[in-house]
């Protein structure tokens, strides 16, 4: 059972005394949290991280993760405002917490800052959209992608993990296009580097055997169109899940 509030006892308004010594009614200040944790209930964040906030994330004194959260904290500061409909682009190998700090600045758009969020994996949006294809489920492609397409804030986690194909691609482009023509927000997560593909400047033996780029997995054109809408953030360190958060049954 939820506590009530002490200062109005669930009644959503508290009596403050204006210095003229008029007594008057005003929304309490839990009527904001209570409205504020309902949005974030609506933004489809996976239990495993709803957890995640940028006060919990830890840097362990890594100066690349600390500039990292000092961005995601000064983004939200200067939202919406100062943004201009930019979102970040956050890269960086597996484990140094993209998703983590993706989804702490998403609780805190909606906290803070009043924004409407959703949360999206990647991989689950495109099999969403490939299942609607199937003509014994009564959704369509459309009503899977306007929630997408209109979220003020868009965290959409794991881009390129996918397989590129022509249909990933064209995707990915309508996706990010769509948002871009319209200037909404969208903060990105990737553990892929954000360079241009490199397979054309390489032998079939070397290409094989160095790391895949962003540009590789969902092509150059849309990868040069993230340049546009997001700030790029590089994290570098150590993969947490190995060290500090590896599963224990202690």
């Amino acid at each position: 059972m939820e506590e009530l509030c002490p200062i109005c006892e669930g009644a959503g308004m508290r009596v403050v005394e204006r210095p003229n010594g008029v007594r008057m009614a005003v929304p309490c200040d839990c009527a904001a949290k209570r409205k504020a944790a309902r949005m974030i209930g609506h933004a489809r964040i996976p239990q495993r991280y709803q957890h995640c906030t940028l006060d919990s994330y830890e840097t362990m004194g890594n100066r690349s993760l600390m500039t990292a959260l000092m961005q995601a904290r000064n983004f939200v500061k200067a939202y919406p405002f100062d943004t201009g409909g930019n979102g970040l682009l956050l890269t960086g190998s597996i484990g140094v917490g993209k998703t983590h700090l993706g989804v702490g600045m998403l609780q805190a758009l909606i906290a803070e800052r009043g924004a409407r969020g959703l949360f999206f994996d990647y991989r689950d949006l495109l099999k969403q959209v490939q299942n609607s294809y199937n003509r014994s489920v009564d959704v369509t492609e459309l009503e899977i992608l306007q929630p997408v397409f209109e979220a003020e804030v868009l965290v959409l986690d794991e881009l390129g993990a996918n397989k590129p194909t022509d249909w990933v691609w064209d995707t990915v482009a309508h996706i990010l296009n769509t948002r871009y023509n319209d200037r909404r927000t969208t903060i990105i997560t990737t553990n892929y580097a954000n360079l241009p593909p490199l397979g054309g400047e390489l032998n079939a033996a070397k290409a094989t055997m160095r790391e895949e780029t962003l540009g590789d997995r969902i092509g150059e054109r849309m990868r040069s169109r993230l340049q546009e809408m997001c700030v790029p953030v590089e994290m570098t360190g150590q993969d947490f899940r190995q060290t500090v958060k590896r599963a224990t049954f202690a």
